[in-house]
């Protein structure tokens, strides 16, 4: 089943929505984390100057600092910031805040450049983000190496704040969005509905045009539709009143011969007569065939169009077997119920009925009339094939049989109308006619018809 338009629009705008806010949510995320991390290194860096500051050594050796740190959790027990000097790799002074614990040395030892590092360690409470930088060699008693760390849980604490208002704010800016597309797209679509709706009026006969004001994106459309039903109607009245015309002009004349004919039997004249009726029933069957091609021509053209195969098959093969009773053969319908033709129901009933009359009349015991989606069919096409178990035909006789009034056997009952119809028919709709040789061992002809979208 196919997707409304509407519903697309409002699926790719909730997928658009859906993973812009969340891309932009994960962008700002890893922008805040990486500016909290930067802030805390500089409070690091600034740390680790007011240490260096403080920081003196005695003439014996012995290190020690003039004041606590200015920051009072140094001083507070397992409260995430610590503090530590080493002096030739022993621990020479320590933030109150470490208790009996040290601060381990990063993976390869202190780096004796001089400069400042960072690392992520584990420490007394965690992991823990220091800054570490060595005053000279530390091979040297003279020189001393600094470390000062922070808690990682106190950026992780900051950062899962700054997560949760952030999904907060981005789930209802991502709701108010998506509300809004959605609002846009309905009112945008609007004027489709309006179409529709009026299409609707037009199939029920209540207007014979789409009436009303469209955006000049939609009035095209609308003016190309009114237009096309315009042409559709006087086609299709200018098809009736050429067939009525054609009807009343020969008729009447037909009459007047067929009458002329039973006066000059009567009178004797059995010859002239017998000329008369045969001329009379070749213009009676040209009428006939010129009707219908008229008729098919006109309803051709009007959109909605379908016929269920199987009804026609059914309602075809019953009559006929009523008509052929006692003749000694049977129709075998082999149609499933969900084939539909584009196709109007009295056009196929007569493309059916002429195929399976011609099979009647030369079938010994069976004929078998099947139908299938046409696989090998450049556009969706249903097949409908007729076969017999009668004589056939050789194939030089196959095309002969479709020229008006040709008869292969002229022997054989019939006006050689019926293929010739099904073949115009099934070309005005689009389709095509092919004779074959059947499996039974008689004649199979296979006509192809435009199937109905999504049937």
């Amino acid at each position: 089943m196919s997707m409304s338009l509407r519903v697309r629009l409002i699926l790719a705008s909730l997928l658009w929505v859906s993973v812009g806010v969340a891309l932009a949510g994960f962008i700002l995320s890893a922008t805040f984390r990486d500016h909290v991390t930067r802030q805390l290194e500089s409070d690091l860096s600034a740390d680790m100057d007011e240490l260096r500051a403080v920081t003196s050594k005695a003439p014996s050796g012995g290190v020690s600092t003039s004041r606590p740190l200015s920051d009072p959790r140094f001083e507070a027990p397992s409260s995430g910031h610590y503090w530590i000097i080493r002096n030739g790799g022993r621990v020479a002074a320590k933030s109150v805040s470490l208790g009996n614990n040290e601060l381990p040395l990063p993976q390869g030892g202190p780096i004796a450049d001089g400069q400042l590092h960072y690392h992520t360690i584990m420490g007394p409470t965690g992991l823990i983000r220091v800054a570490e930088r060595t005053y000279g060699l530390v091979s040297d008693p003279g020189k001393l190496h600094l470390m000062v760390g922070t808690d990682w849980s106190i950026l992780k604490t900051t950062v899962r704040r700054f997560n949760n208002t952030l999904a907060w704010s981005m789930g209802g800016f991502a709701i108010s969005m998506i509300v809004l597309a959605i609002l846009m797209l309905l009112y945008a679509t609007r004027p489709l509905a309006q179409v529709q709706r009026a299409l609707a009026d037009v199939r029920a006969g209540r207007a014979k045009q789409i009436r009303g004001k469209y955006p000049s994106e939609v009035r095209p459309l609308v003016d190309d539709l009114n237009a096309m039903m315009d042409a559709m109607g006087k086609t299709t009245q200018k098809a009736r009143a050429q067939a009525g015309n054609l009807a009343h002009s020969l008729k009447t004349p037909l009459a007047v011969l067929t009458d002329e004919a039973y006066s000059v039997e009567k009178s004797g004249l059995t010859n002239s007569a017998s000329v008369m009726f045969e001329q009379c029933r070749r213009m009676q069957r040209h009428i006939d065939y010129q009707l219908a091609r008229t008729r098919s021509a006109a309803t051709r053209s009007v959109p909605g169009t379908s016929a269920r195969v199987a009804d026609v098959v059914g309602s075809v093969s019953s009559a006929l077997a009523r008509l052929y009773v006692g003749g000694g053969v049977r129709i075998e319908p082999r149609v499933s119920e969900d084939l539909f033709v584009a196709c109007d129901f009295q056009d196929l009933n007569e493309i059916v009925a002429n195929l399976i009359d011609n099979a009647l009349k030369h079938a010994r015991t069976t004929v078998v009339v099947s139908a299938r989606r046409g696989i090998a069919s450049p556009a969706p096409a249903v097949e409908i094939v007729v076969e017999d178990d009668g004589p056939g035909l050789p194939p030089e006789a196959w095309n002969v049989v479709f020229d008006i009034g040709e008869r292969w056997d002229s022997r054989a009952k019939g006006t050689g109308l019926g293929l010739p119809i099904v073949r115009d028919l099934v070309q005005l709709y689009g389709g095509r006619v092919q004779l074959g040789k059947s499996a039974l061992g008689g004649l199979e002809v296979s006509i192809a018809l435009p199937a109905v979208p999504d049937c």
